[in-house]
């Protein structure tokens, strides 16, 4: 796809207490064919709904940030046939699993979302369950706007403030255990989960047109323990576990999803997590 430029450096950002940005050299790696199966029911019924949103017409550019593995990128590729899109992702286990699905008017990207440098390439920007991994979302907002043609659109929906709140809950605790709180020390918290009030002031001060926030009760259902672990280890436990020596990995691992399957699972085997969402609509 001629034109396109993105930085393959990867990079993972922290925040501290107060969700101040910084930035360090280690990306959450993540196994993208795991992600597949963790992630079919969740990603899949979100994106799919933020697509339609779009209203695609068949002959736009589109930049998906955060691709993952690349089954809503696929998606949005066969909306256009006169069209293109671009995936990119800052994990090496995700852009691999996600380039079996490259088409001609498909292709993913190594890149970190906190630099990517585009000028006026695409006409609509889509990103679906990742942004709450970036915590400068001012700069984000401006990259976008920059990323965007005349009139161009954007379509967000990220973790919010009561997001994942048994599993976050669970795990700081996990991590004040004696036999862990030492490997935790100096660990920056991974998530930037705002509340619509704050996310709408942002959004407001970021030069797009049209800037709709909105909230979203998205809780769910697991149908059984097994599908709730399966997203326990992939996203949830992955920024986690490489603070930790590799012996202790696997009882910081089985405590947490013993309290989790102990405090979340429901007459009939289902167990239930909340998940709230924020949303973002605009122009540019």
């Amino acid at each position: 796809m001629p034109g396109w430029q993105g930085s393959a450096k990867a990079t993972r950002s922290t925040e501290s207490h107060k969700n101040e940005p910084q930035t360090i050299e280690m990306p959450h790696e993540f196994d993208g064919r795991k992600y597949e199966q963790a992630s079919v029911g969740l990603q899949w019924e979100w994106g799919a709904k933020l697509i339609a949103e779009l209203g695609l017409e068949g002959g736009e550019r589109v930049l998906d940030l955060g691709c993952g593995d690349g089954a809503l990128t696929l998606r949005i590729a066969g909306l256009l046939p006169r069209g293109s899109v671009l995936g990119v992702d800052a994990s090496t286990g995700m852009i691999e699993a996600a380039r079996s699905k490259a088409r001609d008017n498909l292709e993913f990207r190594l890149a970190d979302i906190n630099e990517i440098d585009f000028d006026s390439e695409f006409d609509a920007v889509f990103s679906n369950a990742t942004l709450h991994w970036i915590k400068d979302h001012r700069a984000l907002l401006t990259r976008v706007r920059r990323a965007l043609g005349d009139g161009g659109r954007l379509r967000f929906n990220f973790g919010g403030d009561g997001n994942c709140a048994t599993f976050i809950r669970v795990v700081r605790e996990a991590m004040t255990l004696p036999e862990y709180n030492a490997a935790f020390a100096a660990f920056e918290w991974p998530w930037y989960m705002p509340s619509v009030e704050e996310y709408s002031a942002l959004a407001e001060t970021s030069g797009l047109n049209s800037v709709r926030v909105w909230g979203e009760n998205a809780d769910r259902f697991f149908p059984d323990t097994e599908a709730m672990i399966r997203w326990i280890d992939q996203p949830s436990l992955v920024p986690f576990l490489p603070h930790l020596p590799a012996a202790q990995r696997e009882s910081f691992r089985g405590f947490v999803i013993a309290r989790m399957v102990a405090e979340t699972r429901q007459a009939g085997g289902r167990c239930f997590e909340s998940f709230r969402r924020i949303n973002l609509a605009a122009r540019k």
